[in-house]
């Protein structure tokens, strides 16, 4: 597999250099200078999805790690299940938190470990990465005791839920949390900041597992094609799938999945009050404002990182722009999507909602369509109740953690605060 840096085209790197550097020169992302088409797509789809993962991730992969290897990486990482539920007639939900972390992150960042676990060589690596809620939890818990791999998660303060918080605070030992005085853009700006620097790159061997890491956007191709599989048990046309989009991450493994071939009718990107993407492709002005604190925090970004390959996909794909819709939701439409969804009988959190309720937006009276679930709704047990009057029960993976004491240090959002305590502390 060849990438090339999306800011800088002449740097070329394969699957592996990818890995380890995370981001290319300048912040360059790293994007494939070819997307596989896959045969027989519809045989592809009756497999299960554990042997239908090693043909997805086979086709990027096995030209460089062989099918043996990238058939281990897969058994290590995918084990856990993906159901697609039937919310109402039109709508059904694929609940992709039923991992270790209970939320979609497990996927990415799982397979990535694995990844670094078998193609990391016998160099140290820290692993930096920034979190606006359930990234850091998957992240520590992939790479938690593994000896050659120190990780630092950057969360903004006081913009997460206290269970998200504790799911990878309260862990120590190779896990080293920061809870930066800002917003996530800032945590981001920092996490870039530290791959500038020669010193902290360098001297640190210093990877992202972020959703720019590109072993973790391959990972989630695969439980689009399972989703389409469950869709297709019950219909027979192709559906509209709607994406909860932060950092566009999700989104981008959609449209990867969809150039490989796989039965989509279109896709909706769904976001909160942060939206510099639904303004864009309605204006065509890329104009970030502030980023603004709401119930679905996740999703509390103005500058997603992953853009330029969503573009870059529709690009390569000839397809035009104007086939993303994109839509964003108020607090109060939130709120009132969350307790649409309780009336049907489905338990939602907010950033699930908001996808439910932009796909019901969206879809054309012949239309059906799945919204994608990316995390428990007991992870956001405190904007649940409030919102719902409900009082969720704790799954155990929260249950464990609910008592335990928070280990962050606690900075500013200035890189030289940050860079002397990574020196000081990995």
């Amino acid at each position: 597999m060849e990438l090339y840096n999306l800011k800088h085209p002449a740097q070329r790197v394969n699957f592996t250099e990818a890995v380890k550097l995370g981001l290319g020169m300048d912040r360059g992302l790293f994007f494939p200078t070819k997307i596989p088409r896959l045969d027989n797509v519809e045989a592809l789809l009756a497999l299960p999805f554990v042997d239908r993962c090693k043909v997805i991730l086979g086709a990027w992969l096995a030209d460089e790690l062989g099918q043996p290897l990238v058939d281990e990486l897969v058994e290590k990482a995918f084990n856990f299940a993906l159901p697609l539920v039937q919310v109402d007639d039109r709508r059904s939900c694929l609940e992709l938190f039923h991992g270790p972390t209970l939320a979609f992150k497990d996927f990415g960042a799982r397979f990535m470990a694995q990844c670094l676990n078998a193609l990391g060589g016998d160099d140290k690596i820290t692993i930096l990465t920034a979190t606006s809620g359930d990234t850091g939890a998957a992240v520590a818990d992939a790479f938690f005791g593994l000896d050659k791999v120190q990780v630092m998660v950057l969360y903004p303060k006081g913009k997460i839920s206290e269970l998200q918080e504790k799911m990878f605070t309260t862990l120590g030992d190779n896990i080293h949390t920061v809870a930066v005085q800002s917003d996530f853009d800032d945590c981001q700006t920092l996490v870039k900041q530290a791959f500038e620097d020669p010193e902290v790159r360098d001297g640190l061997h210093l990877n992202s597992a972020n959703s720019i890491n590109i072993s973790r956007l391959l990972a989630q191709v695969c439980y689009y094609f399972e989703a389409v599989t469950r869709y297709r048990q019950q219909y027979q046309d192709d559906p509209v799938i709607c994406v909860p989009s932060g950092n566009f991450g999700n989104l981008t493994a959609g449209l990867f999945a969809k150039a490989m071939g796989l039965p989509v009718k279109r896709f909706v990107a769904a976001t909160n009050s942060n939206d510099t993407v639904p303004r864009y492709l309605s204006f065509g002005d890329w104009a970030p404002r502030h980023t603004v604190a709401t119930m679905s925090n996740a999703m509390d970004v103005a500058e997603p990182s992953n853009w330029p390959r969503v573009e870059a996909i529709f690009a390569e794909m000839k397809w035009p722009l104007t086939d993303l819709t994109g839509v964003a939701l108020s607090e109060s439409q939130t709120q009132q999507s969350m307790s649409s969804l309780l009336g049907l009988g489905y338990q939602s959190e907010p950033h699930a909602a908001i996808a439910a309720e932009a796909l019901n937006l969206t879809m054309k009276d012949d239309e059906r369509g799945i919204f994608l679930a990316t995390a428990h709704p007991a992870k956001f047990k405190d904007v649940v109740d409030r919102e719902l009057g409900t009082d969720l029960p704790l799954p155990q993976a929260l249950a464990d953690v609910a008592d335990k004491a928070i280990l962050s240090a606690e900075l500013p959002a200035d890189f030289a605060a940050l860079k002397a305590h990574m020196l000081a502390t990995l």
